[in-house]
């Protein structure tokens, strides 16, 4: 990531706290979409527990799951994103999506 301060007049904060002011706004923006996402991504994964426990399907599937791992590792280095991060991300979602799928069980 390139500064984006000049440095050469000792610094400008006023110019530095316009454009952490715009970051700030676009960090702002880019959490309320992964927020909305979630709820979207949450709702389908609720269906599909609703139609695991109708069909008597464990509410787990380790090779689906592995799958998803190796994908999203791709895609993150793809996007220049540490692969482990993104893999302890939906392994978090994972985790959530069993447990709310045993709930759905009973």
């Amino acid at each position: 990531m390139s500064q984006t301060t000049d440095r050469s007049d000792g610094g400008d904060s006023t110019r530095a706290t316009e454009v952490l002011g715009k970051l700030r706004s676009s960090i702002d923006n880019i959490d309320a979409a992964l927020i909305h996402m979630l709820a979207e991504r949450f709702k389908c994964t609720q269906a599909v527990g609703e139609l695991k426990a109708q069909h008597d399907l464990p509410p787990a599937d380790p090779a689906r799951e592995e799958k998803q791992i190796a994908r999203l590792r791709t895609l993150a280095e793809d996007a220049d994103l540490d692969p482990a991060f993104a893999e302890k991300f939906l392994n978090f979602l994972i985790e959530e999506v069993i447990r709310n799928h045993k709930a759905i069980r009973g």
